[in-house]
């Protein structure tokens, strides 16, 4: 442990320094040359490891590419380390707010854009595996690797996923995310399950006419979506861990007209996707005639399965708690639900 440690506080300039380098690249989401440009640095980077790169478009339009780093070794299923490209601060609110690279070593911290979330994870990665490549070149030789590099990780999608899924052949010894996580006076928080998540729109049309001549004639689209809501909002549930938040509601034009159309948008979080299932099969029935002669359509527009953890999931954990207390430190396997 000693050995390791000490190695890995010489490697520590280094890595700062190429960290650097991809802070202050401007790799916000949107910003496709910028998120292609931290990709590339990624790849050279990775390069003296002996990692080939492969770039692949994200299918999300306006986006960068996904960058896939691969050392085979000695072949098999790979141990897949995941991080992401992009940022979430536009150059412009990073100029505003003067958020850039901020080195203050008094405090032990460095301040920018991507230090940890998740430009940080990915140096992360690349200093752990140059301490294996000299410290213990059998286990970095005989390991197949694979580095999955999200390009659009701050919005909601399932093409990297399945873009990785695809490289690794739906087969992997562990995957391992690098996106910073919480310490606490309890100890090092490592992520073992976390929610799976629905996201909806439900559009209403009705009928439009005016409000005092022909109030009769119309078919009041809001007052079809504001009886419906309340039976969406009903499906959290506490004892099944389950939450609906409906974030957005919007509908009509002016207050002399009975309005032709609504929307309203929510997500559905829940542990189990027994819980999420049962959630989005509700959602699903909402589509029809509403009592007020108002056509629904529901629709779902994201999904990402929970990930309730289990036994293999605990078992890898158990390999990172032994690690951790080897070095004086508590590790403790958590559930998330973001």
């Amino acid at each position: 442990m000693d050995s390791l440690t000490a190695f890995a506080e010489n490697l520590l300039p280094e890595a700062l320094r190429l960290l650097r380098r991809l802070v202050e690249i401007n790799s916000f989401t949107a910003n496709a040359a910028g998120v292609n440009l931290v990709a590339e640095k990624t790849a050279e980077i990775f390069a003296e490891l002996g990692f080939e790169a492969e770039f692949s478009p994200c299918a999300t339009e306006g986006t960068g590419n996904h960058v896939f780093l691969r050392r085979r070794g000695a072949g098999g299923d790979p141990v897949v380390l995941v991080t992401h490209s992009d940022t979430v601060f536009p150059a412009a609110e990073e100029a505003k707010n003067d958020f850039r690279w901020d080195e203050r070593p008094a405090e032990g911290r460095i301040y920018g854009p991507g230090v940890i979330d998740n430009k940080g994870g990915t140096l992360l990665i690349w200093m752990i595996l140059r301490l294996l490549k000299e410290q213990m070149p059998e286990v970095f030789d005989h390991t197949h690797w694979l580095v999955a590099s999200n390009a659009a990780e701050e919005i909601t999608g399932a093409d990297f996923a399945q873009q990785t899924a695809t490289r690794c052949g739906g087969k992997a010894k562990a995957i391992l995310v690098f996106e910073g996580g919480p310490v606490d006076e309890r100890g090092w928080h490592i992520v073992t399950s976390r929610k799976g998540r629905s996201t909806w729109k439900l559009s209403v049309e009705g009928k439009a006419a005016h409000a005092g001549s022909q109030h009769a004639v119309g078919i009041n689209a809001i007052d079809a979506l504001a009886l419906t809501l309340p039976s969406i909002a009903a499906w959290t549930n506490a004892a099944e861990e389950r939450t609906v938040n409906i974030g957005h509601i919007a509908g009509g034009t002016v207050v002399n007209r009975v309005p032709h159309e609504s929307l309203a948008e929510w997500e559905c979080r829940a542990v189990t996707p027994a819980a999420l299932a049962a959630a989005d099969a509700f959602f699903t029935s909402l589509s029809g005639k509403a009592a007020n002669g108002a056509t629904l359509t529901s629709e779902l527009t994201g999904h990402t399965s929970p990930w309730p953890g289990g036994d293999e999931v605990l078992a890898l954990f158990g390999h990172w708690q032994v690690a951790a207390a080897q070095m004086g430190l508590q590790a403790l396997s958590v559930p998330r639900g973001g």
